[in-house]
């Protein structure tokens, strides 16, 4: 198979397995929506949707949340790691957003990228969840699937993200995005699959016997 050989059957695969494709971030708006992606860096969605109730009740919205001390800000989200520079960047772009856009999520990429803690796979995810934008963020199990599955050369989630984008259309992106990240935690886990073990894997690359090193 080729490579776009490939991205189809990934794509078949993937819409039978995962029809409904739910944001495993718990929000009920865009301001919510970014925070817990800016609390999800390097920490499970499971534990941001343990932390964040206690947010909400502190604040919920950018005007609220800007009143609020850093420290204060820290000492609920502790649990998901890098407290320290989540609570300044919560609290930063809480302010920025009032100060800036009238307490609303700028819907571009550009103006999300300039708000603190939040880079272009942040801004990337809010554009696609919140907004509805075709967009097509790369984390960790997408980089490394992407590789396994032979749709980029791996050089960097840079390189990736525009692989992709050429293999999939449009439309899909946003869809595929969760759902390629649903399928590397229940199926081709980090530690659970080399490239040669999940049924996506196996079906791609029947002869493949060595493991597939991910490159970063």
């Amino acid at each position: 198979m080729n490579r776009k050989e490939r991205a189809a059957v990934v794509h078949q695969r993937l819409d039978a397995l995962y029809p409904q494709t739910d944001i495993p971030l718990d929000h009920v708006d865009p301001y919510t929506l970014l925070v817990a992606v800016v609390l999800s860096a390097q920490c499970t969605d499971k534990m941001v949707n343990r932390v964040t109730p206690d947010l909400w009740k502190l604040a919920d919205n950018p005007y609220d949340m800007s009143r609020q001390t850093v420290e204060r800000i820290r000492k609920i989200i502790q649990p998901c790691g890098l407290s320290p520079q989540k609570s300044k960047a919560i609290h930063g772009l809480s302010k920025i957003l009032v100060e800036e856009h009238d307490g609303q999520v700028p819907q571009s990429l550009e103006e999300l990228e300039k708000l603190p803690g939040v880079g272009h796979k942040t801004a990337s995810v809010v554009m696609a969840q919140a907004f509805g934008v075709p967009a097509f963020p790369i984390d960790t199990h997408i980089h490394r699937l992407a590789q396994r599955w032979g749709l980029t050369n791996g050089r960097s989630v840079v390189q990736t993200e525009l692989d992709l984008k050429k293999l999939f259309p449009e439309e899909s992106w946003n869809r595929l995005h969760l759902q390629i990240i649903y399928y590397g935690r229940e199926h081709c886990t980090a530690r659970g699959c080399d490239g040669t073990v999940c049924g996506i894997c196996r079906e791609l690359y029947p002869n493949r016997r060595k493991p597939v090193v991910t490159k970063k």
